[in-house]
């Protein structure tokens, strides 16, 4: 049978509910803070001098991960293709400096 639940009844419910997604939001966060600090730990070394366009690629990759339905499970592979970006638009501006510089 169906109960009808008294305001206070339903003003628990409503809570644990309330409760339950706030505990699922801060999971999410923490997992992606947790793979962002691991992410930004094994490329440091490859950035050194760069450590800002590292931040920059991985905070891209964090907002366009947030725009989804799963960030948690999209933002490794993001951040993976913007670092791979970032390290490549990096190369090809030291190929261009030794360029200048030699000419």
């Amino acid at each position: 049978m169906n109960k009808i639940l008294t305001d206070e009844e339903g003003l628990k419910a409503n809570r644990t509910f309330a409760n339950a997604c706030l505990n699922c939001g801060q999971k999410v966060i923490a997992q992606i803070e947790r793979v962002k600090d691991n992410i930004v730990g094994d490329f440091i070394e490859t950035f050194k001098a760069h450590e800002q366009l590292l931040n920059r690629a991985v905070g891209e990759a964090e907002a366009l991960a947030w725009q989804t339905a799963y960030p948690q499970l999209v933002f490794p592979t993001l951040a993976m293709e913007k670092i791979q970006a970032a390290a490549g638009w990096s190369a090809r501006q030291e190929i261009v400096k030794q360029k200048i510089l030699v000419a």
